[in-house]
């Protein structure tokens, strides 16, 4: 029998943690979070900003492994960067604000193919992440970007201009009241990308606190990767 899908809610998923090692020595730890049946794609997250709390667990991306494997039939892999600390543990090595952090992105996403084997493969940042995959997801055999809650913190123009020379697309869910970058700012400052696709979510905060703001942003998450036109049920 179907139940409300709660904050707390967890669905059955197989649960795999796992250690990845940099190419500069840095010991990653993280969590494969995988559907029972075959997988329909994935998601690597890039967690927020360490130094304001962010890791592999800020709540979205919880929530994500908690409920994706069983409603969408989404693999999704969390990590922690260089430095960050978690329920799960802590990635060894120090963090470098988005710099040296380039080795960690290149070795998640050669673990997601080469060990994991994973197929329509999407890489999704929140806040710092965003950054992240904008500067250094440049592996070939991901799907596409997914931005949540861009600050554009430390991107450039001229990194932000690279995205014109690769064909694969690139969505930005906007908080309406984002404390950092508002949809219509958004909207100025990626005008450099003009195949780039901003959604401005109404009501929505930098942190998508409340079960509202939780359901529009997997719900989004399930209709880049799988395709799916509906929004997921409230009921599970």
């Amino acid at each position: 029998m179907s139940q409300p899908v709660r904050s707390s809610s967890v669905f059955e998923s197989v649960r795999t943690p796992f250690h990845v090692m940099t190419v500069d020595g840095v010991d990653l730890i993280g969590e494969v979070a995988a559907p029972v049946a075959p997988s329909k794609g994935a998601l690597l997250c890039l967690h927020p900003l360490p130094t304001a709390g962010g890791m592999m667990d800020s709540h979205i991306y919880k929530k994500a492994a908690n409920r994706l494997p069983a409603m969408a039939g989404i693999t999704v892999v969390r990590f922690n960067t260089r430095g960050t600390t978690s329920e799960a543990g802590s990635s060894t090595g120090t963090f470098d604000n988005g710099v040296a952090e380039h080795f960690d992105v290149e070795a998640m996403l050669s673990y997601c193919f080469d060990t994991l084997m994973l197929d329509n493969l999407w890489v999704t940042g929140w806040s710092f992440g965003t950054d992240l995959a904008l500067q250094h997801a440049k592996d070939p055999r991901h799907k596409g970007l997914i931005l949540l809650s861009p600050p554009l913190r430390t991107t450039t123009d001229e990194q932000l201009k690279y995205w014109n020379t690769d064909p694969r697309p690139i969505t930005a869910l906007v908080p309406e009241l984002d404390d950092y970058l508002k949809p219509d700012a958004a909207r100025q400052r990626f005008a450099i990308i003009p195949t780039m696709k901003i959604v401005g979510v109404d009501g929505a905060k930098h942190l998508w606190l409340g079960e509202p703001s939780v359901h529009r942003v997997l719900s989004e998450l399930n209709s880049i990767v799988t395709g799916a036109q509906a929004q997921l049920p409230t009921d599970f």
